[in-house]
């Protein structure tokens, strides 16, 4: 296949199968020790090989996945399946997942009073 090596960038190997949508966000993942090689951060020109074990944590969640192929050039999405195993847990059901808070559209910013009972229910401390 083209663009198979023994060993390539481990950003250009995310973007190549698809993990990240572009590869400068695959390098901006890096950089933010977002991805562990093997259980430790990297930078985005850490070589991966075959074997590998990377995790991604991105959205919350995250991504374990077993390097099974080393590819440098982004190819479609069935063959870029096969180019790692994934060992991923399943995402939890919606019904564990944190509620998102919801404005009425036209409510306008939040009063004071609002506010307050916001922080308070995150957590931060009232300013005074």
């Amino acid at each position: 296949m083209a663009g198979e090596r023994d060993s390539a960038r481990v950003d250009v190997w995310i973007w190549s199968v698809r993990l990240a949508k572009t590869r400068s966000m695959a390098s901006t993942a890096c950089r933010g020790g977002h991805v562990r090689v093997n259980g430790r951060p990297v930078k985005p020109s850490h070589a991966v090989s075959v074997g590998d074990e990377i995790r991604i944590r991105r959205e919350g969640h995250e991504r374990i996945v077993i390097v099974s192929r080393v590819i440098s050039k982004r190819v479609g999405a069935p063959v870029a399946a096969e180019c790692y195993v994934d060992k991923s847990p399943p995402p939890p059901p919606r019904e564990q997942r944190a509620p998102v808070a919801v404005r009425p559209r036209g409510a306008g910013r939040p009063t004071k009073r609002e506010r307050r009972s916001i922080e308070r229910l995150l957590g931060r401390m009232p300013r005074r």
